[in-house]
């Protein structure tokens, strides 16, 4: 106890000299003892997270420090001095001091005594009538705890833990926008090293930040806790300034540019690197980066945040601060959710700027307004090639750019080679079991067979393009009367001649067809070749595809479309039109759809000299003609090249001994099948021995054996 005295009277004799002469000022701290109760005062000049750790700005003009001093959290019931922030202007010529700064580095072989910072006059008397109150010693002496009746209320300790970050935060904001950004400003003026452009991008509006939290929230709430015992409310004072503090989105927002812009300046700029360093060194720095600093005013919101919802907590059910402080935390809520909303929308056109850069920056891509959905890479499905091809998808809200990667990727790393509109767009899974993971993308520009790489990834494609279907749909009512019909029906399809040109068609692939699908005739390398109809997407020869009609979904110019689709579009009919001609036995459209088939696959059959050079054969129990087994050179064809009635045929398996071959025995008739599976080859025996028995399947619902 005699040491807290005689601590006491150490600090007060310190005051007495300082008012009298500032060079004595230094040997008297030098004298303290931080052993001791009164310990806490060399924290102020030490710790960071205090008042003097973080740089309050030093002067020998008394009326600023006194005002700084006090804005920072001085004596209780200190009013600010008669000089505002406003009245003090901002630029450097106005804030240089008489002696060296904090951040400054002594000279070399100077003492360590000529690093101590004048403080003002005001401050230490401050410190003389705290300590002359005696207050302090009882949360200083060791082992000392407060009674019953001196314990503050819960809800007083919150506020009082609010008004302590309160200051060091103001400390940290002098920091960033009195040190930090005018030191750079003024090394940006002298030197021309680096723009001053640069400087203010990175500190963005924290100018504006530091003013509002130093002139009027902290002497707000500083000035509520010096008069609790009256008036033990603050949810008021938050409801009257927390709208200003929705002026962090812009901080907010620009803080991921500013994080990037400081460090290619760090890298780029020897003297920016200089001031900078030499600040974060400083003891007002607290050891802590520039980018620590500049880090709090984000976290700062969420602070409030969680300090007024457990005030909140505390307070009494009877509290008349109850209602305002609720509505208070209401109104932080709602200003973090501002900073939040802020943070998603630079990250969406952060996002969008990516992109629209791997694309090459197109013109008519590049969109502020769109929303990035969904990108990624895919497999497209050739019409002509055996193999898929790598391409990359980039889904809008509006619009699915189809794009291939470049071969030198200066720059630009992808090319739009289609663009697909949402409006109108279709999209379905495949059943392609050469292609598992395949989905259809159906739009007026283009129709799309891509595979996935795996099964989640196809449903998450498809359930991205869905949703943005709907979506457009929901703001076009009318459209989606169209498009679903009075009744709202979402299942795949009206006929396909009632989109006939309006939108780009499914190709059917070479490889499914050995023939013309409207001629029957098969192709050859020379006088028959493979055509596409660009309004229905049918392989045709070049005998029924020489007709040229306008295609709405290709803005209306001539494209190649065959006989059948030239009659729809033009509603013009040639006089030797052969649609009248009948059909042979054979000439029936394979059902490659497992509902429009007993059982279907590919299938070898051995033996045949007709198909020596087909490798395997589409085979087709077809649903309306259970008993005939139809053997096809392709899925796609319109005509069998074989067809075997079925009742009265033996099924046994093969002299090979392979288990995947079985044979067809009936009156000297023998046909030998080779499946891709063993399983596979039991469903097709079990099809066909029911086929040889007569059994014929009731509806739809009877056992699927398709592969």
């Amino acid at each position: 106890m005699e040491q807290a005295c005689a601590k006491q009277d150490s600090v007060c004799n310190l005051v007495a000299v300082f008012e009298n002469s500032r060079a004595s000022f230094t040997s008297g701290v030098e004298q303290l003892d931080p052993a001791s109760p009164g310990a806490w005062l060399d924290s102020f000049y030490s710790a960071p997270g205090t008042a003097l750790g973080h740089g309050l700005p030093w002067t020998t003009t008394p009326d600023v420090g006194d005002h700084h001093t006090q804005s920072a959290g001085g004596s209780p019931g200190a009013a600010p001095g008669p000089h505002s922030f406003e009245d003090q202007p901002h630029s450097p010529e106005h804030q240089l001091p008489l002696s060296p700064e904090p951040w400054e580095a002594p000279p070399a072989g100077e003492a360590l005594t000529s690093e101590f910072r004048p403080v003002s006059r005001t401050y230490l008397n401050s410190l003389k009538n705290k300590l002359s109150s005696g207050a302090w010693r009882k949360s200083c002496q060791p082992g000392a705890s407060p009674g019953p009746e001196t314990q503050e209320p819960e809800e007083k300790r919150v506020v009082q833990e609010l008004l302590e970050t309160e200051q060091a935060y103001v400390a940290r904001l002098h920091l960033l926008d009195q040190v930090f950004f005018q030191e750079l400003l003024r090394e940006a003026s002298r030197s021309k090293a680096f723009p001053e452009d640069v400087v203010k991008l990175i500190f963005s509006n924290i100018s504006s930040i530091y003013r509002f939290h130093a002139q009027f929230f902290l002497p707000e709430l500083q000035r509520r806790v010096d008069d609790w015992t009256a008036t033990p409310r603050i949810g008021d004072v938050i409801q009257k300034l927390a709208p200003f503090l929705k002026m962090y989105s812009e901080y907010v927002k620009n803080f991921e540019r500013a994080a990037e812009l400081l460090a290619t300046w760090m890298d780029k700029s020897q003297p920016f690197q200089e001031v900078v360093t030499r600040i974060q060194r400083s003891e007002a720095s607290g050891s802590l980066t520039l980018q620590h600093h500049m880090l709090e005013p984000v976290q700062r919101i969420p602070r409030y945040e969680l300090l007024l919802k457990e005030y909140v907590q505390k307070l009494p059910a009877q509290a008349p601060d109850l209602e305002d402080a609720q509505r208070a935390l209401d109104m932080i809520f709602s200003a973090a959710q501002h900073s939040n909303a802020a943070i998603a929308e630079m990250e969406r056109l952060q996002g969008l700027w990516d992109v629209y850069q791997r694309l090459g920056l197109e013109d008519d891509i590049v969109d502020p307004s769109n929303t990035l959905l969904r990108e990624g890479p895919v497999l497209k499905i050739s019409f002509r090639r055996s193999d898929p091809m790598e391409r990359y998808l980039v889904l809008f809200n509006n619009m699915l750019l189809y794009c291939v990667p470049r071969v030198l990727q200066v720059g630009a790393q992808f090319q739009v080679r289609t663009r697909i509109d949402v409006a109108g767009m279709k999209v379905r899974e495949l059943t392609d079991a050469e292609f598992p993971h395949s989905f259809l993308v159906s739009g007026k520009q283009r129709t799309l067979e891509l595979q996935a790489r795996s099964r989640e990834e196809m449903v998450s494609w498809i359930q991205a393009c869905q949703a943005a279907i709907d979506q457009v749909e929901k703001r076009s009512e009318t459209f989606k009367a169209a498009v679903q019909g009075p009744q709202g029906d979402t299942q795949e399809p009206k006929p396909q001649a009632e989109e006939l040109g309006l939108r780009a068609p499914q190709w059917v692939r070479d490889k499914m067809v050995t023939m013309c699908m409207r001629c029957q005739e098969p192709f050859n390398a020379l006088t028959r070749r493979r055509h596409h109809c660009r309004a229905c997407g049918y392989v045709v020869c070049a005998k029924c595809s020489d007709y040229r009609a306008e295609l709405k979904y290709d803005g209306n110019r001539p494209n190649r479309v065959c006989l059948t689709c030239y009659t729809f579009l033009t509603g013009n009919l040639l006089p030797d039109s052969k649609e009248d001609k009948r059909r042979g036995i054979l000439e029936k459209e394979t059902s490659a759809g497992p509902d429009q088939s007993v059982v279907c696959s590919f299938l070898q059959l051995m033996g045949d000299k007709s198909i020596r050079s087909i490798p395997r054969s589409w085979c087709v129990i077809p649903r309306d003609d259970p008993l005939v087994l139809y053997v096809y050179a392709a899925p796609q064809d319109m005509k069998a090249h074989t067809s075997i009635p079925l009742l009265g045929y033996q099924v046994t398996s093969g002299p090979q001994g392979d288990p995947r071959v079985f044979q067809l025995q009936q009156s000297g008739q023998q046909y030998t099948f080779k499946a891709e599976s063993v399983e596979l080859q039991g469903r097709w025996v079990r099809a066909i021995k029911r086929a040889a028995s007569g059994w014929t399947p009731e509806g739809p619902d009877e056992e699927d054996m398709s592969d």
